[in-house]
């Protein structure tokens, strides 16, 4: 959207994690406010109209209208926490979300660069979006202690992965697909 910019390209203005967004990592989106390639954006348009709030917590008509139902459908990456993502960043502060944020985006890395058979890319973002920290820490811990991981083929190593990830998910009923908008 023109005009519209943001420092944090991680964190969107209202409360996706741009940073763990397949679209962010494959370079067809710039994250939030970050330049030229933004869509058009109600919300982007209404943070303008608002003296340029960085995140949607920040206007005191937060929640508005413009967050009814707004976690209903998934697009590129999931929307299921964008309330309670934006309640912790304005809890804990921006700069001890972003940091956690960073962990989490360095275990994503992790699990595409070390364990995506090239069909588990969406899988692996949508959980490091649901599950929290101490549950990616603990997958990766569970990784670790495989005795026989490294003579494994890729296929066999990403189905172990997304099956801890599966297993932590639903110990915390937490669903990992995408819920996509019905046409």
């Amino acid at each position: 959207m023109k005009g519209f910019n943001r420092q944090n390209q991680l964190f969107s203005l209202c409360g996706l994690n741009c940073g763990l967004c397949p679209m962010f990592l494959n370079k067809n989106c710039p994250g939030c406010g970050g330049g030229e390639g933004n869509q058009s954006c109600k919300i982007a348009k209404c943070s303008m109209e608002h003296d340029g709030v960085q995140y949607c917590f920040q206007c005191s008509e937060y929640p508005c209208e413009k967050y009814d139902h707004i976690d209903d459908f998934d697009s590129f990456i999931t929307h299921r926490g964008q309330r309670s993502d934006m309640d912790r960043a304005k809890r804990f502060g921006i700069d001890a979300y972003n940091t956690e944020q960073a962990e989490k985006s360095q275990i994503l890395e992790t699990f595409l660069v070390n364990y995506n058979d090239g069909r588990k890319k969406t899988l692996f973002c949508v959980a490091v979006n649901l599950l929290e920290l101490q549950e990616l820490q603990t997958v990766l811990k569970e990784i670790d202690r495989k005795p026989d991981m490294e003579v494994l083929t890729l296929k066999e190593k990403s189905t172990f992965v997304a099956g801890l990830l599966q297993d932590a998910a639903a110990k915390n009923d937490i669903d990992l697909k995408l819920h996509k908008k019905k046409r």
